[in-house]
Formats: structure tokens, sequence, C-alpha cells
């Protein structure tokens, strides 16, 4: 029997582990019986009748293969005590019974004569011995933990918010660990009941109201936050509260975390911008996107960049015939590819190196693949970068746009998606004007194609190329200063998922011409941004971390704009996404000035602005 279970372990420290259980087992076994049979008879080894003696020592080597195989079905010499939990001792106390109820039954069927409470004895002996005998391992290593955790030079006193199943395994993991610094001083939970109890030895000491209090009398260093299942209302309530506390914070994702079992320090990630938010995130229609998406050819251009990366992200999840990636950047191009490889290896990936500016290169492309369905992401985006170089924003926006649309209109492709922006209405720089005129461009080829022609119109979205918090945490790692260019200037913001969701929920509604406009929700001042991710990296604005502000960047404007005065706003099935209505222009008109911006543009003439502005009339730009 134990050749039989040791076996099943591979790993000699394993084998070793489990022949020092079975050892003890057997001990603890025999000590049972011998120590039952001794109470009974009051301490008195005399007075114990032969028969009963005979009876054990007959019946005590088929007790042992017995109960060692109960032990084993109920995974004994499996389990990791080291981590041992209810669930451990439930296992243990069921085999400890199970095991004195077959040797009840054994006896008897036997006819071994034996008292009536031996047995009752046998499993209260036995029990306790096998408990200790687990548990005793994890007692020790949580008591080596504390006194190690007591010792550090510099524990990082921790608080933990939420009480529950998460906050539990969270504090569970702080102290078998020899690898975390954390020391776990108190715990915050709202309900009013959980007060004043204790968690794994650490006291609830009340609700979100006392949690600036506690970090005063506990010395609070660092604050997690364990409440998966928490509103958007609620997590941003509580990081506000969080934030002013000078407290370096983390946060568990998801309940998804819970329904997975990953709970656990790994699963913790910094507290990001978008926690404080304070919406639901925005939700779409998933049905209605396969509905156009599912066995189609689509291509996205610039499918390496932030945005073109999330869409080729969430499409590849929607099931396409085939994802043709089109990119001039082969790094990125190449670390999406890697990534869909490994998460969708089913995916019939393309991912093809080249610029759109280059016409043979993108009419090819569409000839040999006849893409479906195309996004068109590929775009300089960079405000202050295009103000110095115009006629760069010009070839790339406005004549890739133009070629990438013009070989979708002649490969008959049935739907062209423009990724637009914000900074397209009344633009006060050229990469904003860019991008109107590719608005103008996709509304102009719809009039006289069977393509659905549409663009998207969108903000800032958090985390992406050249967004400011990516360059605010850079500046907050090296210890500041963080530059601000006016402490007034706003921005919509939404999450790179949210936005890309909402963009294929559009593309979904066109039906050609069309300029979906986004709501951002509400405006975000940046320099509240910069402070509340100061905050909460642990630091205090103007004290730790300077903030400085250097002055609005050529063509940089204090807010943005979605809509221009001449359009109005047309609803549609989803509260988040609006239809402008198209401003009427003469198009034979506009394609004659594309034709000399084009020269203008590859000349690299100096004063392309002023005809950019007769093109888009509502563009301002500085003359000097």
């Amino acid at each position: 029997m134990m050749y039989n279970i040791l076996k099943k372990f591979k790993n000699p420290k394993k084998r070793i582990r489990v022949s020092l259980l079975l050892c003890y087992d057997t001990g603890a076994i025999l000590i049972a019986e011998y120590f039952a049979l001794l109470i009974r008879f009051e301490f008195r080894p005399s007075v114990i009748k032969e028969v009963f003696l005979h009876s054990l020592m007959s019946y005590s080597f088929l007790n042992l293969l017995c109960s060692i195989s109960i032990f084993a079905f109920f995974s004994l010499y499996e389990s990791l005590w080291r981590y041992a939990s209810v669930t451990e001792l439930l296992n243990t106390v069921l085999a400890c019974v199970v095991s004195s109820v077959i040797q009840l039954v054994g006896m008897y069927m036997l006819q071994y004569p034996m008292p009536r409470s031996y047995f009752i004895l046998y499993l209260l002996i036995l029990l306790p011995l096998m408990v200790v005998g687990r548990f005793s391992y994890r007692f020790l290593r949580i008591m080596k933990q504390r006194i190690y955790t007591e010792h550090l030079e510099q524990p990082v006193l921790t608080m933990v918010i939420g009480a529950g199943d998460a906050g539990t395994l969270i504090i569970k993991e702080m102290q078998s660990s020899y690898h975390l610094r954390n020391k776990v001083v108190c715990v915050i939970d709202d309900n009013p009941q959980k007060k004043g109890t204790r968690i794994l030895g650490i006291p609830v000491v009340g609700d979100r109201k006392k949690i600036p209090f506690m970090v005063k009398k506990y010395k609070v260093q660092e604050i997690i936050m364990a409440i998966p299942t928490i509103e958007p209302k609620d997590k941003k309530e509580l990081l506000e509260i969080c934030k002013e506390t000078g407290c370096k914070l983390r946060i568990l994702p998801g309940v998804y975390q819970i329904i997975n079992e990953e709970v656990s320090i790994s699963r913790l990630r910094e507290v990001e911008i978008e926690d404080l938010l304070g919406r639901e995130p925005v939700r779409t229609d998933l049905d209605m996107v396969l509905g156009y998406v599912q066995g189609k050819k689509v291509m996205i251009t610039g499918g390496g960049g932030s945005i073109g990366s999330e869409i080729c992200r969430q499409i590849a999840a929607h099931h396409p015939a085939q994802l043709i990636i089109f990119d001039i950047y082969e790094n990125s191009a190449y670390d999406i590819q890697q990534e869909l490889i490994r998460e969708y290896p089913k995916l019939n990936l393309v991912v093809l190196i080249g610029s759109v500016r280059n016409t043979h290169r993108i009419y090819s492309v569409f000839q040999k693949y006849q893409p479906e369905v195309v996004y068109h992401a590929a775009a300089h985006k960079h405000v202050p970068l295009m103000e110095t170089s115009p006629n760069e924003a010009i070839k790339n926006n406005v004549f890739g746009t133009l070629n990438t649309a013009m070989a979708a209109k002649d490969n008959h492709c049935q739907r062209f998606i423009l990724i637009s922006t914000d900074k397209a209405v009344n633009p006060t720089n050229i990469m904003g004007a860019s991008k109107r005129i590719c608005e103008m461009i996709i509304q102009a080829l719809d009039q006289t194609s069977e393509t659905e022609f549409a663009a998207v119109r969108f903000g800032n979205v958090l985390g992406s190329n050249g967004s400011v918090i990516p360059l605010f945490r850079r500046q907050i790692e090296q210890g500041g200063p963080v530059t601000v260019t006016d402490k007034n200037i706003i921005r919509y913001f939404m999450t790179i998922p949210e936005a890309v969701s909402l963009v294929l929920q559009a593309g979904a509604y066109a039906k050609g011409g069309e300029i979906f406009v986004l709501d951002m929700g509400e405006p975000v001042r940046i320099d509240d941004l910069a402070r509340n991710l100061i905050k909460l990296s642990g630091y205090r604005p103007d004290v730790d971390i300077k903030i400085t502000y250097t002055g609005l960047r050529p063509g940089e404007k204090l807010y943005e704009e979605l809509l221009m005065d001449e359009e109005g706003l047309k609803k549609t099935d989803h509260d988040k996404i609006f239809i402008g209505k198209p401003i009427q222009f003469d198009v034979d008109k506009f394609m004659d000035q594309l034709r000399q911006l084009k020269i203008l543009a590859y000349e690299d003439e100096g004063q392309i602005r002023k005809t950019v502005q007769e093109i888009v009339p509502t563009y301002q730009f500085n003359n000097e």
C-alpha cells in the first residue's frame, strides 16, 4: 500500500515528504489504538483483559492498511499543508471518522471483542493527532513568518480594504510568504457587523470613513483594495479617500479573479486613472459586431498602434475569416502578431509591412487579399511634431487615407471605417485639419461608391502612445517634475478597449457617409489628472513631486470639441454613439483642391497651411 502511494510521486522531495507523513500516520494510528484502550481502563495496563489486547494486536495490521488507504482516498498525502485551510481540515476529519467506522465494522465482522467506548476514544485520539501533524507545519511557518516580519528593518505597514474572501486570501498570502515585506496591520470594511472582529488575527477597525484616521494610527504605508465586486461609483469614492492619505495604492482587478481562484499578490495591480472615472464600463452589442465581422476578411491599417492593436484584439475575438494587419513600423506589428498567435492560434492572420503613402503597395495588398471590412487607423497623431512637419502630416494622413480609401473602393470593399479625432473640429493644428480633410474624403467617396464609407470621431484614450498618462508615470518614477501645459487645459478621456468597442459598434451602424461621434463622458482637467496620479503613487503633489506648467504647445488648445457648429446630433441605438449631420461641400472642387494640395505637400512647400485652410475654413493657425 505504501509503495503504491509513493510511486505516484516522481519528485524525490515529494517522496520524502510523503514517506515522513506515512511514518507519522502509522505511529499516530498505533498510539490511538493503544491509548484508547488504556484510557478505557483508567490508565491501568494491568486490568486490561487479554482478549482485548489480542483483538487489538490481531486487527492492528489490517487497521493500518485500511486507514492509510482511506487517508490516501481523502488526498491527505497530496495536499500542500503549508497552505492548509478549511477544506484540508474537513478532509482530515472525514478520513478519521471513516477510519473509525471501518475499524468498528471490521472488528465486529471478524468477531474481535472490544469495549464499545474504545471506538469513540480511538476517534477522539486519532483526530487531534492527525490535525496536529498536518497543520503544525503551517502553524510553524506562520509563526516564523511573523517573527521574520517583526524583525524586518522596514516592513511595509499595510491596510487591506475588504474583509471578504478576497481580502482574507490576500492577508493569508502576506502572512505566509517570505518574499513579501508587507505587514497587514488593519482591515477596513463597510459591514458594521464585522467591526471589532479579526481576520487571521488582524483587526477589522471600521468603515471607509475611518481610513484617514486608521492610516495615521497604524502608520500605514500601503493600502490594498480587495473588493473585486465593488461598483465603479463606490470604487471611485474609496479611491478619492485613499489618494489623500499619501499611501501607495494597489487594487484587485475584478470578480473573475475570485471565480478563477486567481486571488493572489501577483494579481494585484497599481491603481489606474480609469479607476477614478466612477462610471460603468461602456457596453457594446457583441452580436451586432459579430454580424458584420464574423466570417469576413478584415484589414486594419496602423494595426500595431495603440488603437489599431486593440482593434486587432477585439476583431480577432469575433472570428473573422482573415485578419490582415498593415503597418509601417515592424516592431509594433511584430508585437501584436506574436500576441495574437499566442491568444488565437487558429486565427487566419496576415501581417504586412508597408506605408499607406505607397499607392502601388496599398493597391497590391487590396488586390491580393480582397478585404471586405477596413479599419483605417494609420496616421500621424502627435500634434506638436506635426506642427513642425506639416507636409508630412498631409502626406501621411490625407493622402495615405485617400490611397487606402480609393483601393477599398476599386476593389469592392464592403465597408471602410476611418478612425478620426475630436481635433478635426475647428482645428487649431495641422494634424486636426488633416483629419478633417480625411473625413471629407470618405464623405466624398461614399457618394460615388458601393463601399460604405464612415468615420468615427473621438477624443483622447487613456494610456495610448503619445498620451499624457505614460509621460506622467515616467516623470513620477524619475522623481519629477511632472509637466502640465496649462493649469486649465481639459480633455475627454476613455479607455482604449472602451473606445475601440464603440468604434466596432459604430461600424455596425454604418450605412455610408456618416461621421459617428462617441460620447466620451465628462471632460477631465489635465492638472487634476497629474495630481491624482502623483497621489495614487503615494506622493504629495508640489511637495514630493513638483508640477510645472510649460504653456500650450504649438497648435494646442485648452479644450477639444466633438462637433462643429454646423453639425447636429442624431441618436443611434447605442446611448454613447451619435451621428453628426454631414456638412455639405462641393465634391468636384474638393477633389481639385486635393490634387493641388498633393503637389504642394510633395514639393515640401512651406506655405501649405494656407492651402489647407482653403479646404477647411474652420482651420485657424498662427501665421508666425
